[in-house]
């Protein structure tokens, strides 16, 4: 069975990770995935190091006329991301495969200040391209949960987190590059945005500096919105040798065993896979109980915060 995984965003994030953890779990079962990726992005860029065929291209138009020249190749089109499907349900009447579309965000329907008119006509949207869609996947009920209330069916399918041994010598190397020693290590993983709320955090570790001094707090994650706000608010509270934005980490299953205790403070969490990395690299979690990260801190497993 010939599958094609489309993820066309740039950088490396939960999403793109998931996509490759995917490709390589459906090579391992025998199916034969291909991936549609941005090119010279990190994705593309992975897969091409584990063999995972990969077809790269510059722009969407680039991609769109890949899909139109292949629209009888392959038996299932998996959407990654929702600007994928958007792609697979202008051209669903082409496709001679099924359409699978994994729902990795859990953002509210109604956004923020949005009109009663602008409201209905992202509904429409919705529903049009959902309706799309043979086969739904959520990864968590949070996710799920807004597709269920439009009438669609979603299966639940979590997301997955694999095991990287530790690599010592990078782990020595970089505490004694950024003078660990001696100090708990506070962290997080996750991009500078406004749905991963890093002022929050920022003030929280400002409250925590005023009682004690013993601590680093490290920031891993790719530029985004929130990114000029977050500088400014580490500068304003003088944070500058305590929060320290760390921007990405390629080895960054080593981080976590560095972390005393993880910090993620999200407003919108569809499942938070970074949470599960801390579990696995066995970090203490204190988040936001916003979405799918309520399901993972259930049961004591951390300590759960109200968003803000």
């Amino acid at each position: 069975m010939r599958v094609l995984l489309i993820n066309f965003e740039r950088g490396w994030r939960g999403g793109e990770r998931q996509t490759l953890l995917t490709a390589l779990g459906l090579s391992e079962q025998g199916l034969l995935p291909t991936v549609l990726a941005r090119q010279g992005e990190p994705l593309a860029q992975r897969l091409a190091v584990l063999g995972i065929p990969v077809i790269e291209c510059k722009s969407p138009r680039q991609a769109l006329w890949y899909l139109l020249r292949q629209r009888d190749h392959y038996d299932i089109y998996h959407a990654q991301t929702s600007a994928a499907l958007t792609w697979l349900a202008s051209l669903k009447f082409l496709l001679k495969g099924k359409v699978v579309f994994t729902r990795r965000t859990a953002f509210p329907l109604r956004r923020e200040g949005q009109t009663e008119t602008h409201y209905q006509k992202r509904i429409k949207k919705l529903r049009w391209k959902w309706s799309k869609v043979d086969e739904f996947v959520a990864i968590s009920a949070a996710a799920a949960h807004d597709p269920q209330e439009l009438g669609f069916k979603p299966i639940i399918i979590p997301s997955a987190v694999e095991f990287v041994p530790a690599d010592t010598d990078h782990i020595i190397a970089f505490t004694e590059q950024h003078d660990l020693g001696g100090r708990y290590v506070l962290g997080t993983v996750a991009a500078l945005t406004s749905e991963k709320d890093p002022e929050t955090t920022i003030r929280a570790v400002h409250a925590l500096w005023q009682q004690r001094q013993d601590f680093v707090f490290l920031h891993f994650g790719a530029e985004g919105d929130a990114a000029p706000a977050a500088r400014a608010l580490i500068s304003e509270l003088g944070l500058e040798n305590v929060y320290k934005l760390m921007g990405f980490e390629r080895r960054i299953e080593d981080m976590y065993r560095l972390m005393h205790v993880f910090v993620l403070s999200s407003r919108f969490e569809a499942l938070g896979s970074s949470v599960l990395d801390a579990f696995l690299y066995a970090a203490p979690v204190v988040a936001t109980q916003t979405g799918g990260l309520a399901e993972l801190l259930a049961d004591e497993r951390g300590i759960a915060c109200e968003v803000g």
